[in-house]
């Protein structure tokens, strides 16, 4: 919070949260909503953090902003390519750092 002539006002600027290394951006709803409709959400919701979920028009596939799933697939690719070479799910497992089961899940998804 700033401190204006005493007073103790909210910060103006967008306040990031580390949350499962995911940036979490929190906007103040004074600084986006119109009086009258903050107003209204606050009979609602009244000094609660609200999420409000994106349009389903302005939704983004998985992965579609970072490359991780890009990786997974090459990943998935190297294992089904050393599978195939003759190495079994057990030392796959051990070369990746996965489980059995996730081996076997990748290996079944040919």
């Amino acid at each position: 919070m700033l401190t204006k002539g005493g007073i103790q006002i909210h910060n103006p600027y967008r306040r990031l949260v580390k949350k499962q290394e995911a940036i979490v951006r929190y906007l103040n709803a004074e600084d986006v909503l119109p009086a009258e409709l903050l107003a209204q959400v606050q009979q609602y919701a009244d000094g609660i953090y609200l999420y409000i979920p994106r349009r389903a028009d302005h939704r983004q596939n998985w992965g579609s902003s970072t490359r991780y799933r890009e990786e997974l697939h090459q990943r998935n690719e190297s294992i089904r390519f050393l599978h195939d070479e003759g190495l079994g799910t057990e030392a796959l497992a051990e070369r990746f750092h996965l489980s059995v089961k996730t081996i076997q899940r990748v290996l079944r998804q040919k």
